[in-house]
């Protein structure tokens, strides 16, 4: 199989329509119907169900088109990572940061890679929950990841950079926002606004939650710190959030400590299989790193 036919494949699958596929890719319909008939008989599978309107995936189809755009990525990103070292850069490290951790620690990274290692490309993305970057460090695509644990992975290594905890966001007219403490129970009848589903975070926030003897009502869920607290400062209910996330100044919320808060750690994180001279020269960037709440001793942690 080409990269060709893979991209021919994408754009019909995205476009369910030969016609407009082919439009996109600036061909003629009929070469691309038999591109992708050829496609079909080299994997010995039917990929797409053909009507006189439109075009349908079969199950085989779906993974190709899941794993076929994740390939196509990859391959884009090598492309550009080698056409930067050829232009003269002396490597490229790919950074994942999760939630606050893109605004407060990501620029003095960056900063301090300009500083002790020129030449580097760093290629940065920002929001993002960890069960993303455990994946893109499993699979490669990223070669550094700073995140919440608990990680699953057995491939990981991690490294504790802080120690914080969570506090309850608050609508700012919130009968709770005139209290100076709160207790876990205090947000018993509240709704809820949470980060998605499987974020390191989302699963702390609800086993102090169970263990207050509650199940929170979640009524919203975001990927994004920023969003969440927009929707806390809109009034449609209360989160619980990583105490450096009061960076945000954002009007309408009060955060609220809490008695007893949950622990939520951050640390940077690598595969155990993946450390090359480069990546153990930026990880060692980290351990100048000024961060708000210390651990009591930088450390290496296993997954």
């Amino acid at each position: 199989m080409e990269t060709r036919h893979l991209k021919y494949f994408i754009a019909v699958a995205e476009e369910r329509h030969f016609g407009r596929a082919a439009l996109r890719l600036h061909m003629a319909q009929p070469p691309l119907s038999q591109q992708i008939r050829q496609l079909e008989e080299h994997l010995g599978t039917p990929l797409l169900v053909r009507t006189t309107r439109k075009v349908e995936l079969t199950p085989a189809g779906q993974v190709l088109l899941d794993r076929g755009r994740v390939l196509l990525q990859d391959l884009s990103a090598l492309v550009e990572d080698v056409q930067q070292v050829g232009a003269g850069a002396t490597g490229v490290i790919r950074v994942g940061f999760t939630g606050t951790a893109t605004y407060r620690l990501m620029p003095s990274i960056v900063q301090a890679a300009r500083r002790t290692l020129p030449g580097l490309r760093i290629t940065v993305q920002g929001e993002m929950l960890t069960p993303q970057m455990e994946a893109a460090l499993e699979e490669g695509r990223l070669d550094v990841a700073v995140l919440r644990p608990p990680v699953r992975s057995g491939e990981l290594k991690l490294r504790l950079l802080e120690q914080d905890q969570l506090v309850a966001a608050l609508p700012a007219d919130s009968p709770l926002a005139e209290r100076g403490t709160l207790d876990i129970t205090d947000l018993a009848n509240e709704d809820f606004i949470g980060y998605s589903a499987h974020s390191a975070v989302n699963t702390i926030s609800a086993e102090a939650c169970r263990k207050a003897g509650f199940q929170p009502r979640l009524v919203q869920e975001s990927k994004e710190t920023s969003t969440l607290l927009s929707l806390v400062a809109a009034g449609m209910g209360v989160a619980l959030v990583p105490m450096t996330a009061r960076m945000f100044s954002f009007q309408g919320v009060a955060f609220r400590p809490l008695r007893d808060p949950p622990p939520v750690d951050l640390a940077v994180a690598w595969n155990r299989n993946n450390v090359t001279p480069l990546i153990r020269s930026f990880l060692g960037l980290f351990d100048a790193l000024p961060t708000s709440q210390p651990a009591a001793a930088a450390k290496d942690i296993s997954a």
